[in-house]
């Protein structure tokens, strides 16, 4: 599946805040915790504010080190969701939605007082599993 963005670009508030999550996760690599955060940020109900994002970070991946053997399933994902939240899918809309979901996920990681380690995300998202029941 043909990915909307081939390079992703951080802003440095998002690569700090990553920097952060890696501190008390000890998950080193930043795809990882980048799937994580785009995740989190598809389970909110609300759309992602269009703020704009400066892209000034060192810390950047292709589609394909982000999504790894998810990321045709993580962008069936953002299309489900572009869809849902009336937005089309066109390949601008796709790589917008795709930002900002990114790094509002980021930020609720980050901010999010309960993630101490690993063993943290792992409850948040069964807790997120247990909400759709």
């Amino acid at each position: 599946m043909e990915p909307p963005i081939n390079t992703i670009k951080l802003s440095q508030t998002a690569k700090d805040q990553l920097l952060k999550l890696r501190r008390f996760t000890k998950i080193d690599q930043w795809n990882i915790l980048c799937r994580w955060a785009f995740c989190r940020s598809l389970a909110e109900p609300s759309i992602p504010s269009p703020v704009p994002i400066i892209t000034d970070s060192n810390v950047e991946m292709t589609w394909k080190v982000f999504g790894g053997e998810m990321s045709d399933i993580l962008l069936l994902a953002l299309k489900q969701r572009c869809h849902n939240d009336g937005f089309g899918c066109d390949k601008e809309t796709l790589v917008t939605q795709f930002r900002l979901h990114l790094h509002r996920g980021i930020g609720y990681l980050a901010g999010d007082p309960n993630i101490k380690k690993i063993e943290d995300l792992i409850a948040l998202s069964v807790k997120g599993l247990e909400r759709r029941d």
